[in-house]
């Protein structure tokens, strides 16, 4: 394209009107920190966009679809999953940032890696692996580490260091540097939240006259309503600080409901009692690969060698999906009946 006798990319043209409409907290495409191996600018996407698209082509991105959300292999095709989970964090986030101004495709490209590094069987997974590994685990650190090591054939997928620091801070102590990624940190809960309650109900777990009053008061009697008012919330308290935050009155109601959601689903043994197997399963095959590394694939023998065989392990088995792991499982532990050879 040329503007006034000046070749222009697209690229450039939307990094411009970033520049235009963009708050100056936002974190712009063109001054990002680059990536951890320097490439060639695209002509067409920003470096955001870039990111969002490589991360929606991986294969990490895709085995989301079948890994457990809170219900393990749950019959009936309207229960979430770790990857319809990942969409509505996508689409909460979009929306705050938008509001506020901010970069909207760092936060998508954020919002859709951040849970890349979950294991099969939900957080009874991570659990399994963080006690048996010994080099420790975190499903923030793992998703980090797709993008960064085990991707594209031990390349990773090369991504900017803000959505990369944005996957590893949606979580835990360490604020994300940027706003943008501190906007999945908010997102995340209140996505979660909100859908595990629609299918606890759904599930016959809770009954919708169980759910606190005090709090549905605030934040609103149907799941849209919920949701409408925590966003609103993030936009309203955000508006004019360098930071992202939730209001008082909406972020303690959501930290209750939260207490609410794990003592009465999180912890309930007719809601979770399939994942005591799950985790057997888990650390049954970690001590199984630890054995006979030489029965890991190719690319995770290469980590092994490179990164011990502790670590390559916990990244085969955390990329597993659900039924993958059960049919791993199935093939080591289970006899087959023996055919003529």
């Amino acid at each position: 394209m040329q503007e006034g006798g000046i070749i222009v990319t697209p690229r450039e043209r939307m990094e411009e009107v970033e520049r235009l409409i963009l708050s100056g907290r936002a974190a712009h495409s063109k001054d990002s920190k680059g990536r951890l191996v320097p490439e060639e600018e695209c002509m067409v996407r920003t470096c955001y966009m870039r990111d969002r698209d490589r991360i929606i082509h991986s294969k990490a991105f895709r085995r989301l679809k079948h890994k457990t959300q809170v219900f393990l292999s749950p019959e009936g095709d309207h229960y979430r999953t770790r990857l319809t989970h990942t969409l509505e964090v996508s689409q909460i986030s979009r929306t705050i940032a938008r509001a506020l101004s901010l970069n909207e495709d760092l936060t998508e490209a954020t919002a859709l890696g951040h849970d890349l590094g979950h294991t099969p069987f939900g957080h009874a997974g991570e659990r399994a692996l963080e006690e048996i590994s010994g080099v420790g685990f975190s499903h923030n650190e793992q998703s980090a580490r797709v993008v960064t090591r085990i991707e594209n054939n031990g390349r990773g997928l090369n991504l900017t260091c803000e959505v990369i620091d944005g996957i590893r801070c949606h979580t835990g102590k360490k604020r994300a540097d940027t706003l943008e990624g501190r906007i999945i940190h908010y997102a995340d809960r209140i996505a979660y939240v909100n859908h595990d309650i629609d299918d606890a109900l759904r599930a016959g777990i809770l009954k919708p006259d169980e759910l606190p009053r005090d709090i549905c008061d605030i934040l609103g009697q149907t799941h849209r309503q919920r949701i409408n008012t925590l966003v609103l919330s993030a936009i309203s308290e955000s508006a004019e600080k360098d930071d992202i935050a939730l209001t008082k009155e909406a972020g303690d109601a959501m930290d209750k409901l939260r207490e609410f959601m794990f003592e009465r689903v999180y912890r309930n043994p007719v809601a979770k009692g399939e994942e005591k197997k799950g985790i057997e399963i888990l650390k049954r095959l970690y001590e199984y690969f630890l054995k006979h590394v030489d029965k890991l694939p190719d690319e995770y023998r290469i980590i092994a060698e490179e990164d011990g065989a502790p670590r390559a392990i916990c990244d085969y088995i955390a990329g597993m999906t659900d039924r993958f792991a059960i049919a791993v499982f199935s093939d080591v532990f289970i006899p087959k009946g023996w055919q003529r050879v």
